[in-house]
């Protein structure tokens, strides 16, 4: 008899337990952490998607790109070569937004959504504006669709920056500056809101 009653009190306590536990399993997760956990990739991105803004006088700027690692290679002159357009991120073009139009290198950039282009040298780099800012890489670049073009000196900063990262800095109430820094080298370029 004290059998059975020890083995009925082991069978509810673990019963008991069991149920407990699920519970504990199935509690309702606020639904900001179960959009945090969804959006988090099981493994490490190497060309993660980001973006910078901001606003410049009543202008709102937004450069969108995928931001490629060096992981030990030579970027420049090896893995991108010189003389060739590049655009200027992983994956599909960069691409800048404005809601303003803007004067860059002494030239007018009507607002709008432009792909951002690039053609890396060791003396100097040129800087394209195009009109076809949804594609994949380069795949459907045009220079027919450019519509800014211009050159930048290179600077070569003494760190290595591992992600591509753009910025753009206010020097003032309507003007700023663009830049993008990746491996070592440093571009970047001023503009002026109209």
């Amino acid at each position: 008899m004290k059998l059975r009653i020890l083995f009925t009190l082991l069978l509810c306590t673990t019963f008991f337990t069991s149920c407990k536990q699920d519970k504990k399993e199935t509690k309702k997760i606020p639904e900001q952490s179960q959009t945090e956990t969804i959006s988090k990739p099981s493994k490490k991105t190497l060309s993660p998607h980001t973006s910078t803004m901001a606003m410049i006088d009543d202008a709102h700027i937004h450069i969108d790109y995928s931001s490629p690692g060096v992981r030990d290679r030579i970027i420049f002159g090896g893995l991108l070569a010189y003389n060739q357009v590049w655009q200027a991120g992983a994956h599909n073009a960069t691409w800048l937004e404005t809601n303003k139009d803007l004067t860059i290198n002494g030239k007018e950039l009507k607002a709008g959504k432009y792909g951002f282009f690039v053609i890396p040298n060791e003396e100097e780099w040129t800087i394209i504006f195009n009109t076809n800012w949804n594609q994949h890489g380069k795949d459907e670049y045009n220079e027919k669709d450019d519509v800014l073009q211009f050159k930048v000196t290179p600077k070569i900063s003494e760190e290595v920056q591992e992600h591509l990262e753009y910025k753009i800095v206010r020097t003032s109430d309507a003007s700023g500056t663009m830049s993008l820094r990746w491996e070592k080298v440093v571009v970047e370029f001023p503009f002026e809101v109209n």
